[in-house]
C-alpha cells in the first residue's frame, strides 16, 4: 500500500543510535516493507532469468544492504562484481561522471543485472549502461530500490523497481549523508536542519519537502507516486 507520509514508529526508532534519533523527520519505508518488497522483486527477476547464469553488477556504495538482501532471493547461478561511479568531488556537484572502480569479471556474452540504490535523473545509469553495452553482454537489465520520477531527465526507466518515492532527502538501508546513517534498517527522511547548518557539505545535499507525498511500489514497469510539493535534488544524477 502507498505510504502517506514519513512515520516515527517506536519499535523502529529504538533501532536508531541515540545520537541519530533527532536527525530524522520520519520513516518512509520500514524494515518489514523493504523485505517484503525485495522478495517480490526477487521472484520477478528469477522468473525472467530461468535457465540462465547472471552477472550481477552493483554500483557502490549505497547498494550494499539492498544487494545483500536481493542476492538471497535469487535462486539461479550468478557472479557478482562492483563498479564505482561518482559525480561529486569534495562536496561539490559536478556534471562529469567519474568511474573510480572498474569491473574485474568478463562481461562479454553475460546476462548482466545492474543494481543501484536510487534512480534519480537517470544520468548515472545511462552512462553505466552505455559502458556495459560496449563490453558486449548478452543482455542488460537494471534493478533499483528507489525511483524518483520527479527528478528524471530523459526517458530512462529501470526494469525492476522497489519503491517510487517523492523527492526527499532519504538515508538508511545503505543510503548516507556524509557517510553516516547507512546502517539504519529502514529508509528514513533526514531533517533539513541536519544539512542546512553545514557550510560546505561533504556529500551532495538533497532538499526535503515539508510534507511527503505518497510512496508507490513497482516491479517491472514503475507506478508513479501522486504529485506532491516540489523538492530539491538527491543522490547521484
Amino acid at each position: 500500500m502507498p505510504l502517506s507520509k514519513p512515520r516515527l514508529a517506536d519499535t523502529l526508532i529504538r533501532r536508531i543510535p541515540p545520537s541519530h534519533r533527532a536527525d530524522l523527520s520520519g520513516i518512509l519505508i520500514s524494515e518489514a516493507e523493504l523485505q517484503t518488497r525485495i522478495a517480490a522483486i526477487g521472484r520477478a527477476i528469477a522468473k525472467d532469468y530461468v535457465g540462465k547464469e547472471v552477472l550481477v553488477v552493483s554500483l557502490l556504495s549505497g547498494t550494499v544492504l539492498f544487494l545483500a538482501d536481493l542476492l538471497r532471493q535469487l535462486p539461479f547461478p550468478l557472479r557478482v562484481d562492483f563498479m564505482g561511479v561518482s559525480s561529486y568531488h569534495s562536496g561539490t556537484e559536478s556534471g562529469h561522471l567519474v568511474f573510480n572502480k572498474e569491473l574485474k569479471l568478463e562481461v562479454k556474452g553475460s546476462h548482466v543485472l545492474l543494481v543501484d540504490d536510487i534512480l534519480d535523473t537517470g544520468k548515472t545509469l545511462r552512462a553505466v549502461t552505455a559502458k556495459l553495452e560496449a563490453l558486449q553482454p548478452a543482455s542488460i537489465r537494471t534493478c533499483v530500490l528507489l525511483d524518483k520520477k520527479e527528478r528524471r531527465v530523459g526517458t530512462f526507466e529501470a526494469d525492476y523497481v522497489g519503491f517510487v518515492i517523492p523527492n526527499l532527502f532519504v538515508v538508511g538501508y545503505g543510503l548516507d549523508y556524509a557517510e553516516r546513517y547507512r546502517n539504519l534498517p529502514f529508509v528514513g527522511v533526514l531533517k533539513p536542519s541536519v544539512y542546512s547548518e553545514v557550510a560546505e557539505a561533504p556529500e551532495p545535499v538533497r532538499k526535503v519537502a515539508k510534507k511527503a507525498p505518497k510512496v508507490s511500489k513497482a516491479v517491472g514497469k514503475s507506478i508513479p507516486a501522486k504529485k506532491g510539493k516540489k523538492a530539491g535534488s538527491t543522490g547521484r544524477p
